[in-house]
């Protein structure tokens, strides 16, 4: 299918979290607009995220009885991102986010709430907040997007359950319970019952939740305001008149056509994760190749930039957000990278080691500080080996990886390779080419202090960010017991990215910069193709798609404000 016309307002190109977002609210102020999508889907990595979005000083906040100031939250960045780069893309964040929370409810689709206890990543930094800031999606119901329904990028699997069911936050706890609490139990049975209804209609479940929810929501958002969207379809490049962008060409099938754009270009392509060449040029060596998020996030955005002079952002600290990972292999032959955010690491009765056999890191800690923590112990060795380390209690309680809790038929993923067992630690230790002697004493040592509720070594369940992610109703701390019961289990973790920091330069108003700072008139970027306004730091649950929407929303109303400059670039031309 090609597009049904030649000229369009915007043209967006990506349809994740801040391409999404930049379209509907490009619509939303009347404009025409494109969508070119690489991938058959909407929602990009977003849909398969927690879809939690981090917008400080948000009035929903105060509708829960909780206070927030822009104040506070410049505090907690100026601890947390210390460095001066991009201070005025934070300024212009902070300032407009809360906005953009009204804007997209008052004009979209979009509804979102706030987590009341969900910490920032640093509780101990002035500024922080134990929860507010971090809004999740509202739950949705996928089939009020019709035949569309097909286009919205499913979740992993490896986060539903029978085979396409997904829960949010609040029903892990019950379905955990179920047959222990009479209320966990007819809950339970209420959410089983209603996934088999809907798996009469739909090939998965239809109540969507996490980022799955909010990629729907943005879809539906689109199709309300007929933005069209064309799906499976390259950019070849962009068009030029002048120094100004006016558009694409697109290769659809084995043609290329030129797409025109009044008032300019969006790019949303979701970073360069996948791109071998740039992984290898700005990563360090040790984080190798695994990456978390969609496979077609393979740099286009970056490539087209290049092509008209744009600059990249390369100051980040780190050049992406990070998360430890473990890889499978599903029934189907692909591979799978299940992303340890928050469901294992920080529970207690698992730790970590390296290749050694040691310690290396609190468990409990932020996703992305512990794989910084790998960065840093590997010394720059690339496939330096790390695992998680647990005990049958651990395994049947809280699950491991994609491992869900209370797995009888473990053994599978024993068979693969996946998961490692052993009767003794010893044993284990041979498994996994770690020394004993040495598996064996840090083993020791870990279970001194667990017997207590301590982690001497690293403080574990410190903070209430940790104790937040541990089992608080595992006295007296959360995130610590003791590692005891045969036998043993350990599986491997490899650093990988959740999206790239590394992009393009822009403005405050979400324009792409040359290298000298002046705008490329018509080009915008935001998502990750626009470099990471946080350096490539992580303060909170949700900073990637809270900068998405947010800049997505920026790109959208400046393009909708912009019918001047563009009109009168446009009368040139034709003159």
């Amino acid at each position: 299918m090609m597009p049904a016309h030649e000229t369009y307002d915007v043209i967006v190109i990506g349809a994740g979290a801040g391409g999404m977002t930049a379209a509907a609210v490009a619509a939303a102020e009347g404009l025409r607009v494109l969508v070119i999508e690489k991938s058959a889907f909407v929602g990009g990595t977003t849909a398969w995220s927690g879809g939690m979005v981090w917008i400080p000083a948000n009035a929903k906040m105060k509708e829960v009885g909780l206070s927030d100031s822009v104040a506070d939250a410049v505090q907690y960045l100026s601890g947390t991102v210390p460095e001066p780069a991009n201070a005025g893309l934070r300024a212009a964040f902070l300032a407009r986010g809360p906005e953009v929370i009204a804007y997209l409810e008052a004009n979209t689709e979009v509804r979102l709430q706030p987590v009341k206890t969900y910490p920032d990543y640093y509780p101990e930094r002035l500024g922080a907040t134990p929860g507010g800031r971090v809004l999740e999606p509202v739950a949705f119901d996928g089939t009020r997007l019709g035949a569309a329904f097909a286009r919205l990028r499913p979740p992993l699997p490896e986060f539903t359950l029978f085979g396409g069911m997904m829960v949010n936050r609040l029903d892990i706890p019950h379905l955990r319970k179920a047959g222990k609490s009479l209320r966990s139990t007819l809950r339970a049975a209420r959410l089983i019952s209603e996934y088999a209804l809907q798996r009469l209609r739909s090939p998965r479940g239809t109540t969507l939740h996490l980022g799955n929810a909010l990629a729907a929501r943005l879809y539906a958002s689109l199709l309300s305001r007929r933005v069209e969207i064309l799906f499976s379809a390259d950019v070849e490049d962009l068009s030029m008149q002048g120094d100004r962008v006016s558009g694409v060409v697109i290769r659809h099938g084995s043609r290329d056509r030129p797409i025109a754009a009044r008032r300019g270009v969006v790019l949303a392509t979701g970073g360069f994760s996948h791109d071998a060449v740039l992984r290898k040029r700005l990563f360090p060596a040790a984080a190798g190749f695994v990456s978390a998020t969609n496979t077609s996030v393979t740099g286009d955005g970056l490539r087209l930039a290049a092509k008209v002079s744009a600059a990249l952002n390369t100051d980040a600290t780190s050049p992406a957000s990070w998360v430890p990972a473990s890889l499978f292999r599903r029934t189907d032959g692909s591979r799978g990278v299940f992303p340890h955010m928050v469901t294992d690491r920080a529970k207690p009765g698992v730790i970590a080691v390296n290749a050694a056999g040691r310690r290396f890191v609190n468990e409990a800690l932020s996703y992305h500080e512990f794989v910084l923590a790998m960065l840093r112990d590997g010394n720059g060795e690339p496939d330096r080996p790390f695992y998680l380390i647990c005990d049958r209690a651990f395994l049947w309680a809280y699950g491991l990886g994609r491992i869900k809790p209370f797995t009888r038929g473990y053994w599978r993923h024993v068979a693969s390779g996946e998961l490692i067992e052993a009767p003794n630690i010893a044993e284990l230790a041979t498994k996994i080419g770690v020394k004993p002697s040495a598996l064996t004493a840090t083993i020791a040592s870990y279970n001194a202090d667990a017997k207590e509720g301590r982690d001497g070594e690293f403080g574990r369940g410190s903070t209430v960010y940790q104790r937040h992610l541990g089992d608080l109703c595992h006295k007296p701390n959360p995130c610590v017991a003791p590692i005891l019961r045969a036998p043993f289990f350990a599986m491997r973790i490899h650093p990988a990215d959740l999206g790239t920091a590394i992009g393009m330069k822009v403005d405050a108003r979400a324009r792409v910069l040359r290298e000298d700072g002046t705008p490329i008139a018509g080009l915008y970027a935001c998502g990750n193709d626009m470099g990471s306004i946080m350096n490539g730091n992580y303060p909170g649950s949700g900073i990637m798609l809270g900068s998405a929407l947010t800049f997505g929303y920026i790109a959208g109303r400046h393009l909708a404000e912009g019918s001047g400059e563009a009109a009168s670039s446009a009368a040139k031309t034709s003159i």
